[in-house]
């Protein structure tokens, strides 16, 4: 069964970007810290990044992080979703309205005007038939920003929430949580390395 996994790096005080982010600097000042497992040869770093590629069978991202990854500072070979790992998902922008071109063209994106839940939904959709078709169980992903994670779970549309806790106290930036409803979490798993505290919850 898909599951909808939201799925993103975050410091010691609950920030997901460094202050002043912007779409030359997404990750904003100190940021890129929150990203160092990402690219640490560490084994346990190495193989949880490659299952959750492996198991993507669509992600969503809001229309602030597609600017950023699709703008000429963004994605490229080694920077993409799943760099040098299998095959690329389909892709779906949360956005009041979709872009006038895309640079990054050999991406599937599918741009989504009519809100979160349609988006998941269309995700959702995309992953159960690349499942289908690859006869592997494969779930759609929430990468962030932090705005559209912090929306979905509000909104009760994550099972499963994966936070990649670096070992970084930033200050300020983009929070992942300002309140609202309480979720009640299921601890799945914790995975430590020199570089990350990998948590899993199930969301209830």
């Amino acid at each position: 069964m898909t599951r909808i996994i939201a799925d993103i790096s975050v410091s010691l005080d609950g920030f997901v970007t460094g202050p002043d982010p912007g779409p030359d600097n997404g990750l904003g000042t100190g940021g890129e810290a929150l990203h160092t497992w990402a690219f640490s040869e560490a084994p346990d770093d190495r193989r949880i990044l490659r299952e959750a590629t492996a198991r993507s069978g669509a992600v969503v991202l809001g229309r602030r992080l597609f600017d950023i990854v699709d703008g000429p500072n963004g994605w490229d070979d080694t920077t993409g979703y799943g760099a040098g790992e299998v095959g690329k998902p389909a892709f779906i922008v949360v956005t009041s309205s979709p872009p006038e071109s895309v640079r990054l063209t050999d991406l599937d994106w599918t741009f989504v005007t009519t809100g979160l839940p349609d988006a998941v939904n269309a995700a959702r959709e995309r992953a159960e038939a690349a499942s289908s078709e690859s006869g592997k169980d494969l779930d759609a992903f929430l990468m962030g920003g932090g705005a559209t994670i912090r929306s979905a779970l509000a909104a009760g549309l994550v099972d499963e929430l994966t936070l990649h806790l670096a070992p970084v106290v930033l200050g300020t930036g983009t929070p992942l949580f300002t309140g609202g409803a309480p979720r009640t979490l299921v601890q799945r798993s914790v995975t430590s390395t020199s570089t990350v505290t990998h948590l899993t919850y199930d969301v209830l």
